[in-house]
């Protein structure tokens, strides 16, 4: 079995100019699907990958009610796709909001600091996480540098310090965060620093350049994360479109130095326990 815990789709209206406003912002990113849900299902086919999670992004106040009801529509109408819930850290009642995502079945949310200009320490994303993992809503965070940016508005630094800071407010212990990207993009010297080993979930999607995607971390560095952080803290993840979900599987699989029931863990059984 597999779980890709980090997919995207978007809306067939506006799906192609989505697309290409954002390969225009990253010229050197590629895309492997249409960016649409049936694309999605197609590729989760032909890669034998059994579940996506899609992670819907609020780059702009005001979407929370259009986002989340088209991801309300996925999950009551697919089994085999899960999404997540959108929040914008301008939204006005985040409480409110994130108890309504709460109450009618989402798992977690998505927050993207870069594309709402944020940077994660902010007050604002400070409230969302801490009422999140309050209410058990997992927080998944793109992490790193994003290719479309000069800022890095979510550094590992800054992940662990408001990680620590919301566990010590809250006195929550159960991981209630996942850092994208194996951990934040291009800058795998300070995920060892300030997040292998510490108390949330890490995936691994954009973390071998072998096979082109927008990173600098290799298979002997996802090697290096497991051993460190622990597998049972490790998500398959792709970023697909972003990257190709067929060629993640088989390039991961492949990998000898990971043992089989690692593999296993990384592959669904810890998403299944998310997801759960």
């Amino acid at each position: 079995m597999v779980i890709d815990f980090h997919t995207h789709v978007y809306p067939d209206k506006i799906a192609a100019r989505t697309v290409e406003a954002l390969m225009k912002s990253a010229p050197d990113v590629k895309i492997y699907t249409k960016g649409t849900r049936d694309s999605l299902l197609k590729s989760m086919e032909q890669s034998g990958i059994d579940k996506s999670v899609i992670l819907p992004v609020a780059t702009r106040k005001g979407q929370f009610d259009t986002i989340n009801s088209v991801a309300m529509d996925i999950n009551k109408t697919f089994a085999n796709l899960i999404s997540f819930g959108a929040i914008h850290p301008d939204d006005d009642n985040p409480q409110e909001k994130l108890r309504f995502l709460k109450d009618n079945g989402f798992k977690g949310i998505k927050i993207h600091p870069d594309y709402t200009g944020t940077f994660i320490d902010d007050e604002r994303y400070i409230r969302i996480i801490t009422e999140s993992a309050k209410l058990g809503l997992k927080v998944v965070t793109h992490a790193g540098v994003d290719p479309a940016f000069d800022v890095v508005h979510c550094s590992p630094q800054k992940a662990r310090e408001v990680m620590d800071s919301v566990q010590a407010q809250t006195g929550i212990h159960e991981p209630f965060m996942i850092f994208a990207h194996l951990g934040g993009i291009m800058m795998h010297e300070d995920v060892k620093q300030y997040l292998l080993g510490t108390n949330c979930y890490i995936d691994i999607s954009c973390s071998f350049s072998e096979l082109g995607s927008f990173c600098n971390t290799t298979a002997e560095d996802v090697v290096e994360t497991v051993r460190i952080h622990g597998a049972d803290k490790i998500l398959f993840a792709t970023d697909s479109p972003w990257n190709d979900q067929k060629a993640y599987v088989e390039y991961f699989r492949s990998i000898k130095a990971l043992t089989d029931t690692e593999k296993d863990l990384i592959l669904y059984q810890n998403a299944q326990k998310l997801l759960a």
